[in-house]
């Protein structure tokens, strides 16, 4: 448990200190809805190649059971969040902020609720190979369900590195979102139980959780599940602070540690897990479920009865804004994510995927439009709340001139996008907005030269290929050409062999019979 003597807490450049707006949706239980009448399931819902459907148009489901399997490493299976029938795989509506479809696969659910059948439970995981509980977070489809939504499974193989500690993400930072410190009310030792089989895996010696000072009856249900344990678990509150939440702002207010430039916690020994990731790791590891359910927070003025809700993956986020009894007169926009990291949404046809969180039904005060951008007047006060060091009017001029080899050696790949920047400027500039271009067009001409370096080798390897095959056809002409020549004189090798010698034997018996010519006396008169 917590050691009697806490260690400090450090704190992080920059950041902001902005109204949480949380009590609209914390007070309320998380509630079980009811079953959608149709389950939207986009084939990439996590950072890494889209899975590829096993399933065709017209085939019938089982809860749990796989429908589509992760297509690379990086990559994450999909399964069916209740039984049914697939009626539909195409590109459908999804939460983007481009507002494009992205493929898709469409059950019809049929109300029974049967489950394939899923894989063992494995209560002995902690005799169980780190390697086998990889394998059962990627057959299960678990993901980070903090926002980056990272194979769990390619986050925690560090195979070869040594982790020191397991950092337990417990901030929830963004205002309005609720649905972790729900969780944590309701189901800490759930919780517990994913981090210890977490640290397992990573071969960690101790958990630090994280947890901002905002959420009293969270601290207390996490102390509560702990009491009288005794495995290393310490339960470190932070100040309220945006963004706290942030990876590498979480581990230096824990620590005093700080992850290197463009590094990733693992360089420092480090693996970080948000709280409802962990708790799908143990209903993973414990029960044999796939992912195909969340806790998501329907907040804002604009809905009639914020809260948090269990939803399956897949339902429409129109069916759950209808179970918090509709919207208000005064709905303006409908935001998925956090006010500061998220964007609006086009439609409430999209579908709650592995990342969404919250979805908030803003009203004109909570959501203004942002008034038109100005020039920016150099003020700096975007560099003081900037928690990663870096010089943000710097970078938005590099990024609007399109100079991304300066906007690279400024940093740009440190920007967390938590839009505190944005949140200060004086100008109104939309400058997250720009990063994210900059990131865009970075990673897009990457793929390019990587394509163009990919199709130079193709090239030198077809001209290298060809050159060999004709060096080969030719030989194969001269041999034949020849064997064409020996045959039409009508001797072979042996013949030439033979006549060879036959030649050297008539030139050694003329040169004798030269010699013994010469050595015979002349005839004489008389001779006969």
């Amino acid at each position: 448990m917590a050691a009697d003597l806490a260690p400090p807490i450090w704190d992080f450049h920059g950041g902001l200190h902005i109204p949480d707006h949380k009590a609209l949706s914390a007070h309320r239980p998380i509630m079980e809805t009811t079953l959608p009448s149709r389950l939207q399931l986009p084939l990439q819902q996590h950072i890494g190649k889209p899975a590829e459907p096993i399933v065709k148009v017209g085939d019938p489901v089982l809860k749990g059971q796989l429908i589509a399997r992760a297509s690379n490493y990086v990559s994450a299976n999909l399964h069916a969040p209740t039984s049914g029938k697939v009626i539909e795989i195409a590109e459908r509506p999804i939460a983007h902020p481009s507002g494009l479809p992205a493929p898709c696969i469409v059950i019809e659910p049929d109300g029974e609720e049967r489950w394939a059948e899923l894989p063992e439970p494995i209560p002995n995981w902690a005799e169980t190979d780190p390697a086998d509980l990889r394998e059962r977070l990627r057959r299960t489809g678990i993901v980070g369900l903090g926002g980056a939504v990272f194979p769990t499974s390619v986050k925690t193989n560090v195979t070869g590195r040594a982790v020191d500690t397991l950092i337990i993400n417990a901030a929830e930072c963004e205002p309005y979102i609720t649905c972790d410190d729900r969780l944590l009310r309701e189901q800490a030792e759930k919780v517990f139980e994913g981090a210890r089989i977490l640290r397992h895996i990573v071969g960690a010696s101790r958990i630090l959780v994280g947890i901002e000072d905002n959420k009293p009856e969270a601290i207390a249900s996490l102390r509560n599940a702990l009491r009288g344990g005794n495995d290393d678990i310490e339960i470190l509150v932070i100040p309220t602070k945006y963004p706290s939440g942030g990876e590498k702002q979480l581990i230096y207010l824990l620590t005093g540690v700080e992850v290197p430039s463009q590094g990733l916690p693992l360089d420092v020994g480090m693996v970080c897990q948000n709280v409802a990731t962990a708790a799908s790791v143990a209903d993973a590891v414990l029960h044999g479920q796939p992912l195909i359910s969340r806790i998501v927070t329907i907040t804002g003025l604009g809905v009639n009865h914020p809260g948090n809700l269990h939803a399956l993956i897949g339902t429409p986020v129109a069916e759950l804004i209808a179970q918090c009894a509709g919207y208000t007169s005064q709905i303006h926009k409908l935001i998925v994510g956090g006010p500061m990291m998220g964007f609006s949404l086009h439609s409430d046809t999209v579908p709650v995927t592995k990342g969404s969180n919250c979805f908030i039904a803003a009203t004109i005060e909570e959501a203004p439009d942002p008034p038109p951008a100005n020039t920016c007047i150099r003020c700096g006060e975007c560099v003081k709340v900037c928690p990663a060091h870096l010089l943000p009017q710097q970078l938005y001029w590099y990024a609007r001139a399109r100079d991304f080899e300066q906007a690279q050696d400024h940093h740009l790949f440190d920007c967390i996008e938590c839009g505190c920047c944005a949140y200060v400027c004086p100008a109104h500039i939309p400058l997250v907005h720009y990063y994210r271009f900059a990131k865009t067009e970075i990673w897009a001409s990457e793929r390019e030269h990587q394509k163009a370096e990919h199709a130079r080798r193709r090239h030198e390897f077809r001209e290298a290929r060809i050159k060999r095959l004709e060096a080969e056809r030719k030989a194969r002409l001269r041999k034949k050409k020849e064997a064409l020549e020996k045959k039409s004189t009508g001797t072979t090798s042996k013949d030439l062999k033979k006549a060879a010698i036959e030649a050297a034997m008539k030139r050694v018996a003329a040169k004798k019979a030269a010699q013994q010519g010469q050595a015979a006396p002349p005839p004489r008169e008389g001779d006969n």
